[in-house]
């Protein structure tokens, strides 16, 4: 193995090319030799390498680090310079703490090399006893449908709007995002490629999307009961975004979304500054985000109208509040932070890594055991879906188990992120997965912005007194209708109970039965054996958006894993050079993402595994 272990020693020399280690050429020298290492990095160990130099230089200090990490970023091409420089000098202190308390050769360090460079495979999930007031009650089991009138709820997630975008500029860009005046070739009259009035595909959404689309929503009748949101107000502009930004989108966001009455929401990776950091307690307070916790806290008050709301939010951005149904039966809706699991956040990565990031894990079971206890029904909502490849195992297994304990409590879950038309299952057996051992459902939103396809939401029939979800709707916007620009019509694309239960034998049409667990098991089971049912649901994720092929048994049992793993670690997914990179240009197949989506949730995690794939090219 080549080890650059002298590295550190002649930062801290000044030797490398005779000058201080402060000096542009030094810089340079330093960026050069970490290029190198990336180069030739192929393995775990080769990671430990790389990790050992970044931590030689980060232990210099903030602005060397930024320095040199932004100078390899753009000998590798993995993005424009104005890119390069602005995600690192933003995330750059984080991964200087990181880098500074890191040990190499940890545990830690080996996830990190997972997530951020695919060099290294998952490790296993770490033991860890989670806490239960009271074993599960054998009596205890998920109701059957009532058979009343059900309640309309709408979902709609991952809204992104750019605030700057700016009808008329160029929508075939360089960056990120486009449909904004970089440069004067950009500006609306100086561009071929402009920008219509209601979005493009290579940008992130106008205001006026997010409009139509509560729009849209006001006018269903009957009106919804109420809505869910799972997160992502901030647009894309990931080298750009500050404090500011932030708190503008969101109040901008949260403001218009009172027009459609109640909302519960939940945080998203893009609803803060640097793009995906959220701190624990256990972060020094010099990194807190208690700004954007604060934020999401008032709004989340307003859109709740539970003023209850505002004192737990503020602490770690969830909460829980319930929803007064009219039939005796009330339904909690707990709203928890997922950022604190997700692969991209760089607080993450402390070492050794906590079992349970602010005791969140043990606030869910005081919440689920209270509405056991009070017999009321639970639905959790969030941002990161638990089985995808952005999500951590240990904090997936972890969460899976509160899920197993109370699953005869939980209606459903409910999740955004992906951009894709999804759902996900927990399993009491993942070794022996039938309709039997099939548990609970995970229902994963498209996004309004219309990156990843036509702009969606959908609308749920809910069991009134069970709030077990009957059908949902996907309604969408035909980005490709040549009348889209001149104003979005939002129409029906799709029924669940209509497209897939008719798939079954016998068929599940009834309107009053619930799309249980065991329901969407014998989904993934039609799906193993009818090819043309498994390329409908492929082609919907993408709402027939920009379709990859998956016609091969690789791919298709890869997704039907996916589909089949609400704990992480058994989504089938094996980490590849550069896997951070390519699991955003669709060659995560279990979470599929099309060419278009590669960009989305680019942040410091993921610009690494960029410059790593380009490192093998």
């Amino acid at each position: 193995m080549r080890t650059s272990v002298a590295l550190p020693a002649l930062i801290a020399a000044g030797a490398i090319a005779g000058q201080p280690p402060e000096s542009s050429l030094a810089t340079r020298d330093l960026a050069s030799e970490i290029w190198d290492e990336i180069k030739n990095a192929a393995t775990c160990a080769g990671c430990q390498v790389i990790l050992a130099a970044l931590k030689g230089v980060a232990d210099l200090g903030t602005t060397l680090l930024v320095d040199t990490l932004t100078e390899v970023c753009k000998i590798s091409g993995a993005e424009d310079d104005d890119v390069c420089e602005g995600i690192i000098s933003r995330e750059g202190p984080v991964l200087q703490y990181i880098l500074t308390q890191l040990s190499l050769g940890s545990e830690t360090s080996d996830v990190l090399c997972t997530s951020a460079f695919g060099l290294c495979s998952y490790p296993p999930v770490r033991n860890y006893t989670l806490t239960f007031p009271s074993p599960k009650p054998d009596n205890l089991s998920r109701p059957s449908s009532s058979g009343k009138s059900p309640i309309q709820v709408v979902h709609f997630s991952d809204t992104h709007v750019d605030l700057s975008y700016e009808t008329g500029s160029n929508w075939n860009c360089t960056k990120p995002i486009c449909c904004r005046s970089y440069e004067s070739s950009d500006a609306p009259g100086n561009t071929t490629t402009p920008c219509g009035p209601y979005g493009n595909t290579k940008c992130d959404a106008p205001l006026s999307l997010e409009q139509s689309m509560f729009d849209s929503i006001k006018a269903m009748e009957p009106a919804p009961a109420f809505s869910i949101y799972t997160g992502d107000v901030v647009a894309h502009d990931i080298w750009l975004v500050d404090e500011d930004e932030v708190l503008t989108n969101l109040n901008a966001t949260y403001s218009l979304m009172t027009e459609v009455g109640k909302v519960f929401a939940a945080i998203g990776n893009h609803d803060s500054a640097p793009v995906n950091d959220l701190p624990t307690t256990q972060v020094p307070s010099d990194y807190n985000s208690n700004w954007t916790y604060q934020a999401l806290a008032q709004n989340f008050t307003t859109l709740t109208g539970d003023s209850s709301v505002l004192s737990v939010a503020d602490q770690y951005g969830s909460y829980s509040s319930v929803f007064t149904g009219s039939y005796g039966t009330d339904l909690k809706v707990i709203s928890y932070n997922s950022i604190f699991y997700y692969v991209d956040n760089f607080y993450a990565f402390l070492d050794p890594m906590p079992y349970d990031p602010d005791g969140q894990l043990a606030w869910l079971i005081d919440e689920l055991q209270a509405s056991e206890t009070a017999g009321q029904r639970v639905w959790l909502i969030a941002h990161v879906p638990t089985g995808t490849s952005d999500h951590f195992h240990d904090y997936s297994h972890y969460f899976d188990q509160i899920v197993q304990r109370y699953d005869a409590t939980i209606a459903a879950l409910f999740f955004g992120h992906t951009h894709t038309d999804q759902f996900q299952l927990s399993y009491s057996d993942y070794t022996n997965q039938n309709a039997e051992t099939a548990s609970e459902v995970g229902y994963i939103m498209p996004s309004l912005t219309p990156t990843s396809g036509p702009p969606a939401y959908r609308v749920y029939d809910i069991d009134p007194v069970t709030f077990g979800v009957l059908d949902f709707t996907v309604y969408i916007a035909n980005i490709s209708d040549p009348t889209y620009q001149n104003s979005p019509t939002w129409a029906k694309y799709y029924s669940a109970k209509e497209t897939y239960g008719s798939l079954l034998s016998p068929p599940v049409t009834d309107p009053a039965a619930e799309l249980t667990p065991a329901f969407w098991h014998n989904v993934t089971a039609i799906f193993e054996t009818d090819d043309d049912a498994f390329q409908g649901y492929y082609a919907r994720q993408t709402r027939g958006y920009d379709v990859s092929n998956c016609t091969d048994a690789t791919c298709k049992n890869q997704t039907i894993c996916g589909i089949r793993a609400a704990d992480a670690q058994y989504n089938c997914v094996v980490p590849k050079i550069g896997f951070n990179f390519a699991k955003r240009d669709g060659t995560d197949q279990a979470h599929v993402k099309p060419q278009k989506e590669k960009c989305d949730d680019a942040g410091l995690v993921s610009l690494l595994g960029k410059m790593i794939a380009n490192g093998k090219n």
